[in-house]
C-alpha cells in the first residue's frame, strides 16, 4: 500500500513538473512573440519617421527654392511701389510749396498794382486841377494807363484764381496718392503676415464695395459728404481711397462726382445688413407708396411704434442714426444720388427712393450710366421688386 502511494505521488509530482515546464515554455514563447511584435512596430514607426523626415526635407527645400524667392520678389516689388508713391507725394508737396510761393508773389504784385493805380488816380486829379489846356491828351494817356492797369489787375486776379484751382487739384491728388500709399502698405503687411504665419490672406482691408455721391446743390455738398462718410463708418466700412471729377472731367465749378472704394465688409453681408436695417427701423409709411393697412411695409420711423406720447424713445443704434442723417440730408437736396455698396438712395425734386440692389442690378445700372442721373435712376428703381425698394418721400416730408 505504501508503495502504491509513493508511486502515485511520484506520478503526481512528475505531472506537476511537466505542467510547470509547459507553462514556462508557453510564457517564454509569448514573451518572444511580444518582443517580435514590438520590434516590428518600432521598425514601422522608424520607417514612418524616415518618410516624414524626407517629406519635411523636400518641403523645406521647396520653400527655400520657390516660396522664399517669390516672397522676396514680391516684397521688393511692393517696396519699389511704395518708394515711387512716396516720391510722388514728395514731388507734389514740393510743387505745392512752389505754387504757394508764386501765389504770395502774385498777391504782392496785385497789392503793388492797386497802390500804383491809386497813385495814378491822385496824379490824374492833380493834373486836371492844375491845367485845363492840353488836358485832353494828358487825360487820354492817363486813361490808357489806368485801363492798362485794370487789365493787369484782372489778369492777376485770373492767374490767382487759376493758381488756387491748381492748388486744390494738387491737394486732391495728394490725398488720393496718400490713400493709395496707405492701401498699398496695408496690402503689403497683409501679404507678409499671411506668408509668415501661414494663414489665409485677410480681405478685411481689401476693396469689397464701391460707393458714389453726387448732388447738384453746392451749398450742401460738404455736409452731404460728411453724412455719407459717417454712414460708411457706421456700417463698419473703411474708405480705402476716393476720386472726384466733374461730369465732363475736372471742370471748375461743376458738381463733383465722387467715387469711393470701400473695404471691411463683404457685399452680401452689406446687402443683408442694409435690408435688415431698413426693415427693422420701423415706420409709419407704407412701402412703395401703398397704404393698405397690414400689407404696408415699414420704412424709417421718426417715433418708435408703441411708445406713449411724451415718452422719449431709446437712442437708435449708430448705423441707424447715421443712415437717417444721410437720408435727411438727401431730402434737403433738389437732386442727389448716394450709393454705399448695394444700398442706393436717389433724391429728385419730387421723390426720395432707397433700394438694396443685387450685384447684377448694380452692374446693369452702371453699364447704362444712370448712377449720376437722379431722374433716370428713379425710373429704373421703380422697376425693382417690391422687397428691394423703399419709397421715403412721405418720410422726408413729415415734420
Amino acid at each position: 500500500m505504501t508503495t502504491v502511494i509513493l508511486v502515485v505521488m511520484c506520478v503526481v509530482v512528475g505531472a506537476l513538473e511537466l505542467y510547470a515546464g509547459k507553462q514556462s515554455r508557453d510564457q517564454a514563447n509569448a514573451f518572444t512573440r511580444r518582443i517580435d511584435a514590438l520590434n516590428e512596430q518600432v521598425t514601422k514607426q522608424n520607417n514612418v519617421l524616415v518618410t516624414v523626415g524626407e517629406q519635411l526635407t523636400a518641403e523645406l527645400g521647396r520653400v527655400k527654392q520657390d516660396v522664399l524667392p517669390a516672397l522676396d520678389t514680391r516684397l521688393r516689388q511692393n517696396t519699389g511701389q511704395v518708394e515711387e508713391l512716396a516720391g510722388l507725394v514728395h514731388q507734389a508737396d514740393d510743387f505745392l510749396r512752389t505754387q504757394a510761393g508764386r501765389l504770395r508773389d502774385l498777391e504782392q504784385q496785385r497789392i503793388t498794382l492797386a497802390a500804383l493805380r491809386r497813385k495814378l488816380t491822385e496824379v490824374e486829379t492833380s493834373v486836371r486841377a492844375v491845367t485845363r489846356a492840353g488836358s485832353d491828351e494828358v487825360e487820354g494817356k492817363v486813361d490808357t494807363a489806368l485801363d492798362r492797369l485794370a487789365e493787369l489787375e484782372r489778369g492777376g486776379t485770373e492767374i490767382l484764381e487759376l493758381q488756387r484751382t491748381l492748388t486744390r487739384t494738387l491737394e486732391d491728388v495728394e490725398d488720393v496718392v496718400a490713400e493709395l500709399l496707405q492701401y498699398t502698405e496695408g496690402e503689403l503687411d497683409d501679404t507678409v503676415t499671411a506668408a509668415l504665419t501661414g494663414r489665409p490672406h485677410s480681405d478685411g482691408e481689401s476693396v469689397t464695395a464701391t460707393g458714389r455721391l453726387w448732388t447738384r446743390d453746392e451749398q450742401l455738398d460738404d455736409i452731404l459728404g460728411e453724412m455719407y462718410e459717417r454712414c460708411v463708418r457706421a456700417s463698419r466700412l473703411n474708405v480705402r481711397f476716393r476720386t472726384a471729377e466733374g461730369p465732363n472731367g475736372s471742370a471748375p465749378g461743376a458738381p463733383e462726382r465722387r467715387r469711393y472704394f470701400l473695404g471691411g465688409q463683404a457685399a452680401d453681408d452689406l446687402a443683408g445688413a442694409f435690408s435688415a436695417l431698413l426693415i427693422s427701423t420701423g415706420a409709419d409709411l407704407p412701402h412703395n407708396g401703398s397704404a393698405s393697412g397690414g400689407n404696408a411695409r415699414r420704412g424709417l420711423a421718426r417715433v418708435e411704434p408703441g411708445v406713449p406720447a411724451g415718452v422719449e424713445p431709446s437712442r437708435p443704434p449708430e448705423d441707424e442714426a447715421a443712415l437717417k442723417a444721410l437720408l435727411r440730408t438727401l431730402s434737403e437736396c433738389s437732386g442727389a444720388v448716394a450709393q454705399i455698396g448695394p444700398l442706393m438712395a436717389v433724391r429728385t425734386r419730387d421723390e426720395l427712393l432707397c433700394a438694396v440692389l443685387t450685384a447684377a442690378q448694380s452692374l446693369e445700372l452702371e453699364s447704362d450710366e444712370v448712377f449720376w442721373d437722379p431722374a433716370a435712376a428713379t425710373v429704373r428703381l421703380r422697376r425693382l421688386p417690391s422687397h428691394q425698394l423703399w419709397d421715403l418721400t412721405g418720410w422726408a416730408a413729415a415734420p
